[in-house]
């Protein structure tokens, strides 16, 4: 099956390469290297736009070189199908979940820990912290990728077609879509509910023929993926802050010249600041989107019960995989330094 998503996923980049290579293109272009960037997210997301302020900032420096391509929407397959060809060098860059990461090298289990920060100021601190995350981001390099940026994808919390979630007992019995990845299976079980792991772009269609009764993610999935108009419910239990990261075809990279790598480098940091400050402002419309446009009720439960259910998680997780105990030593001094703040509920 792997082998065969795989290769869908070569076929249609070999298709839009084809496309891209028409007869009006300049022997100039022809002559151009072109970068291939795939992600999942639509053309208004903060990660399209980020990756189109990067895009741009390479071609005013090196636009005599480069011809930087974002491809959104999954036009060159799924997440995984990107991770894979970002392995082989198909493509160059691609946003890739930590759950998937995550099954290369287990150090990235550690971001998949549920209420590992104590708050968003905490998660910024950690995730701009070099000495915290370059080992982690280089762990891939065996595989033929490795991390060059994080980008952020705010809190996740569950969302409900019938049933809001009030309290961790409201989960029992329900079907929840979760990304794939053995940690969030496992949540899940702990807080009740039944894990239903599968790709992103499955989820709409699974909700819509009821497969699932509901799923977890940030705001941004009720308004611009459309989850809001099948589920009414997001309620705000806050289990995660899980990074995207930004990979890079690791021969690729490197075969960079020096100055070349500078460029992309500096890229990659405006890609990450543009895509953060997006996102603050995206939320801020998906929630007043989703609860005008969609009538989707936001609720906001006592989060002490979801953590005492799950706390065993973290201590089975660090006794298993003991290399993420000096990081999870170190997340928690930012904890200490940056602590919950009690929200105004709107």
């Amino acid at each position: 099956m792997k082998f065969k998503k795989n290769l869908l996923g070569i076929c249609m980049l070999l298709v839009l390469i084809l496309t891209g290579c028409g007869s009006n293109n300049s022997q100039a272009d022809i002559n151009k290297t072109i970068i291939r960037v795939g992600h999942n997210q639509s053309q208004k997301h903060p990660t399209h736009i980020g990756l189109l302020a990067f895009e741009k900032y390479i071609e005013e420096n090196l636009g005599d070189k480069y011809d930087v391509q974002v491809f959104p929407s999954e036009l060159l397959g799924s997440q995984t199908d990107m991770v894979q060809l970002t392995q082989t060098g198909a493509i160059n860059i691609c946003v890739a979940s930590n759950a998937i990461l995550e099954t290369f090298d287990d150090v990235y289990e550690i971001f998949n820990l549920p209420y590992l920060f104590a708050s968003a100021e905490s998660y910024h601190h950690v995730m701009d912290d070099p000495e915290i995350t370059n080992p982690i981001f280089t762990s891939t390099k065996d595989a033929g990728f490795q991390a060059v940026t994080w980008l952020d994808a705010g809190s996740r919390s569950f969302y409900t077609k019938n049933r809001p979630i009030k309290s961790a007992a409201d989960l029992k019995g329900l079907k929840i879509r979760v990304q794939q990845s053995p940690t969030n299976v496992k949540m899940m079980s702990l807080l009740g509910g039944s894990a239903s792991p599968m790709g992103f772009g499955e989820v709409y269609t699974a909700l819509q023929a009821g497969i699932i009764d509901g799923a977890e993610n940030n705001e941004m999935s009720l308004t611009d993926n459309g989850h809001g108009d099948i589920c009414k419910y997001y309620s705000y239990d806050m289990h995660q802050m899980v990074p995207d990261i930004v990979i890079a075809n690791y021969e690729w990279l490197n075969d960079l010249q020096e100055d070349e790598r500078a460029i992309f480098e500096e890229g990659f940091k405006i890609l990450n600041q543009t895509q953060r400050k997006e996102w603050v402002t995206a939320v801020e419309n998906a929630k007043e989107k989703a609860a005008k446009e969609q009538g989707v009720k936001f609720i906001y439960p006592d989060q002490s019960e979801f953590v005492e259910k799950v706390a065993p998680l973290t201590q089975e997780v660090l006794q298993r995989n003991t290399k993420l105990q000096p990081y999870y030593d170190k997340i928690q001094e930012y904890n200490k330094e940056f602590p919950a703040q009690k929200e105004a509920k709107q």
